[in-house]
């Protein structure tokens, strides 16, 4: 797929996220930009085809439209923009008083997310991802990463939608609806898998991390999660045993972290302590 040269001169920025930043159309209403930061190249290319195969599964997310470059090198895709639109960490920084509100909607969205089989010859399975990851991580030993390979290959399987990258910055609302975004590492499997990072954004992050990141602070994002783990797991269940059994696929995302970090993350890798002990 080749990418369709732009000009920047006919977008205005609106934001930034942690590989790159958006802009919506001067002219346009109807169109966003997504724009990643220089050097990337085959990262918006991958998350450009993943976008357009979720869209066609009928997840909603804003219909992607075109793989595009601009005049200085930097690679994006443009969405048709939800106009009006909010995201849920941004919504809740701003209104801390309806956390719980948000962390219900939020936890509907992800309920309804879980239980959408997928066609799983188009995405990836989630184990084969973290198999990948773990293979190419150089900060655990042998013995560590057996103990992590066997964790991971004896969780239940499921056919069902995984967004990949979980998170209530993830998920936007406007007056249309609700709709998923930022799914370039969506794939399918076991939900405990997504929800290890709804765990580890809301109460393992540090509050250096999560008030400029998600506008909130950390006492703010823990009760984010205090609201939304009832809402998808039921409130008849101990928080304490949903908890006990999310922690270890929150410490699994380190494999993530570490990847993209090039160094090891020990307050993430507490997390795995039930596994390697």
């Amino acid at each position: 797929m080749k990418p369709i040269p732009i000009s920047l001169d006919d977008y205005i920025h609106s934001g930034e996220g942690a590989n790159g930043e958006s802009y919506d159309h001067r002219s346009d209403p109807t169109v966003m930009l997504k724009l990643y930061f220089p050097g990337k190249i085959q990262q918006p290319l991958d998350e450009m085809l993943v976008a357009r195969k979720v869209w066609e599964a009928g997840i909603p997310t804003p219909e992607p439209g075109e793989y595009v470059v601009t005049e200085d090198g930097r690679y994006g895709i443009r969405f048709r923009r939800v106009v009006g639109k909010k995201s849920y960490s941004r919504a809740t920084g701003d209104n801390p008083e309806l956390v719980g509100k948000y962390a219900s909607e939020f936890a509907q969205m992800c309920l309804q997310l879980h239980s959408t089989k997928v066609d799983t010859s188009q995405f990836e399975n989630v184990k084969d991802r973290y198999f990948r990851l773990l293979k190419e991580n150089p900060f655990f030993t042998a013995e560590e990463k057996d103990k992590l390979g066997r964790f991971i290959a004896d969780t239940p399987d499921s056919d069902t939608a995984i967004h990949g990258d979980l998170q209530f910055s993830n998920a936007i609302f406007s007056p249309e609806g609700r709709y998923f975004i930022d799914l370039g590492d969506f794939c399918y499997g076991n939900p405990l898998f997504d929800l290890g990072m709804v765990y580890l954004t809301c109460c393992l992050s540090s509050e250096d991390f999560i008030l400029p990141t998600f506008h909130m602070h950390k006492s703010t994002s823990i009760k984010f999660w205090e609201a939304f783990a009832p809402a998808y797991f039921g409130a008849d269940r101990p928080l304490s045993d949903i908890e006990e059994e999310i922690r270890p696929f929150a410490g699994l995302k380190t494999l993530i972290v570490e990847r993209d970090t090039k160094c090891p993350m020990p307050e993430f890798r507490a997390a795995l302590k039930s596994i390697l002990e």
